[in-house]
């Protein structure tokens, strides 16, 4: 291979997928009762450990999430530089957490250590499976004999044509996390007020909508699909779930029916950035045309 690509575990692709195109993956770190762990286990996790978890968290357990230290990186990355590796880290969204800026420091750092090797690192502006659909392009593009400083290019020229919306299962988990005031959470819950979210310019998860009811929820994605997909890629879409597995798998059911994309990925949200969303979430991952992050 020309180069070696490095994600973080926020990208929520399969392990084996993963390990057959020979990504290395930096685990982000979770605290829950005072224990750290991560998670790189994803089929245990997809499974009996992830509903456990997200089980937890609705009895109302508390994750506490860090940010990734530049020494993290540098301890992660240093051993491939060491063997020779040139390197493309593909990470998580800076507008969501600060440890992408922590890779750009340790990038510059091991720059100075390791002249001959090259190191480039791409702020994909997305979590999840928005983060995991570059990774995956990242990879074709590598396969396809481009080369590093190509595929970072075309990676930062795709960020702003892929749509990420998610949907909550009430107000108050963006309560627990400072994004809303407790009587409008409360208000909301009462009502049933599902809020959505999405990705915008910057790479921030912003409230840009509401709707009552699951059924109307999943709905409302499926039309974004409608609305914002630009069909003539060979779309591959990504869909992820905290704890309501039938929900994801009915909005696959539907856009499959519907539309026939290329490939649809539907994963359980790993823990750290699960944490973020909480239970009852559902979110879709697509590409549309430039600039559909503003709509």
């Amino acid at each position: 291979m020309a180069f070696t690509i490095v994600t973080d575990t926020s990208s929520n692709l399969p392990t084996p997928f993963l390990e057959e195109h020979s990504v290395r993956v930096l685990p982000l770190m979770y605290t829950v009762n005072g224990e750290e762990l991560c998670c790189l286990d994803t089929e245990a996790f997809n499974d009996g450990e992830g509903e456990a978890y997200y089980a937890s968290i609705k009895e109302g357990t508390r994750v506490m999430t860090t940010q990734v230290t530049p020494q993290r990186y540098i301890e992660f990355l240093e051993p491939l530089l060491k063997k020779g590796e040139d390197l493309l880290f593909v990470g998580m969204s800076s507008g969501i957490s600060n440890s992408y800026n922590s890779s750009e420091v340790a990038a510059d750092e091991l720059r100075a250590l390791y002249p001959e090797r090259r190191i480039r690192t791409v702020d994909t502006l997305a979590a999840s499976l928005g983060e995991g659909i570059a990774v995956v392009h990242a990879i074709e593009f590598r396969d396809a004999g481009l080369s590093l400083d190509e595929t970072a290019d075309r990676l930062l020229s795709m960020r702003q044509s892929l749509y990420q919306v998610v949907l909550l299962d009430d107000l108050m988990h963006l309560h627990r996390g400072g994004r809303v005031s407790a009587p409008k959470a409360l208000i909301g819950t009462v009502l049933g007020i599902r809020p959505i979210l999405k990705g915008d310019e910057g790479g921030h998860l912003v409230v840009c909508g509401k709707t009552r009811g699951r059924k109307r929820g999943l709905a409302v994605l499926a039309e974004k699909y409608a609305q914002l997909a630009d069909r003539e890629k060979d779309q591959l879409v990504g869909i992820a779930f905290t704890d309501c597995p039938e929900d994801a798998y009915e909005l696959r059911d539907t856009l499959e029916a519907i539309w026939a994309p290329r490939e649809i990925m539907v994963v359980r949200y790993e823990p750290v950035t699960g944490s973020y969303v909480g239970p009852g979430t559902v979110a879709l991952f697509f590409e549309g045309r430039d600039g559909v992050r503003q709509n």
